[in-house]
């Protein structure tokens, strides 16, 4: 059975996690709805939440791979290429994460940077929280 992409990090409208159960070999994040509990497709909330991903990403691949490659200490022609490369990939790199998933540990350190998901009682991505990186501008 898979588990969801984004477990332990999604909250309702009330900013209580959100459970996740599984009916057959689906896994459903369960919103308490007053005391009705809501079973939701995980993979629907997921795919939300990917695809705002996605649309931060997209127009600013150049700046993701030089700050990437930076990151990595391989700031070279050839390192920039192939995480290019990924960037220009996103659709495959976003499906094989659905069928990988996010480690436990992964997952924990996305809830501690600050990492969030904020859904309605229909399972509609409301908020999506993300640490951000620091700008230096204005503290001159």
């Amino acid at each position: 059975m898979s588990e969801p992409l984004f477990a332990g990090l999604v909250m309702d409208e009330k900013d209580q996690v959100v459970d996740v159960a599984h009916i057959g070999n689906e896994a459903m994040y369960v919103v308490n709805d007053a005391g009705f509990h809501r079973h939701i497709p995980a993979e629907h909330v997921d795919r939300q939440v990917l695809a705002l991903m996605k649309e931060q990403i997209t127009g600013h691949e150049d700046l993701i791979s030089e700050q990437t490659a930076k990151m990595l200490g391989q700031d070279d022609i050839f390192s920039r290429a192939i995480i290019d490369n990924q960037l220009k990939n996103i659709d495959q790199q976003l499906e094989q994460l659905l069928k990988t998933g996010i480690p436990e540990a992964g997952r924990a350190y996305m809830g501690m940077m600050g990492f969030k998901v904020v859904i309605n009682f229909h399972g509609d991505v409301i908020r999506l929280d993300q640490p951000s990186a620091t700008s230096d501008e204005g503290d001159e």
